[in-house]
């Protein structure tokens, strides 16, 4: 990966082989990120992502291998207990023009992921809700 900063933007290239979250929490350590809105597009051969199904309070994920463009990936960087947190959702299409996608639990870049982190001032935690099974932002 490669990136430069801007202003309070942050253009990241993340290059083939390298998982995608991995580079996130890589970047936002480094750069002391606790508050940023994350897009990107590119290409993976290899990611799982997941749907939360709130009447059981629990994620299920699927995985996939092939070729895939990537659709959308947008989500947001913050903090749980002052520590790193990222919440990122992925879309990925295959040759047929078949989309899949969810909460991103990994995926693996065939090409080139090309993202953009936009660094919003201010920090906003997250705490575990016992009535959704999920952790929200705390304001």
């Amino acid at each position: 990966m490669e990136y430069r900063k801007f202003g309070n933007t942050i253009i990241a290239r993340i290059d083939k082989g390298e998982e995608i979250l991995e580079q996130v929490k890589e970047v936002a350590l480094k750069e002391n990120i606790k508050l940023a809105s994350v897009q990107a597009l590119g290409a993976v051969n290899d990611f799982t992502a997941g749907v939360f199904k709130t009447d059981e309070k629990k994620y299920y994920s699927n995985h996939f291998t092939g070729s895939f463009e990537i659709v959308s990936l947008t989500g947001t960087i913050n903090t749980m207990d002052g520590e790193f947190y990222s919440h990122l959702h992925m879309s990925a299409g295959n040759d047929k023009g078949e989309v899949f996608g969810g909460h991103l639990n990994q995926a693996v870049v065939s090409a080139t992921c090309e993202m953009v982190i936009t660094l919003i001032d201010g920090v906003v935690d997250r705490a575990y809700s016992e009535e959704i099974g999920l952790n929200l932002f705390k304001f």
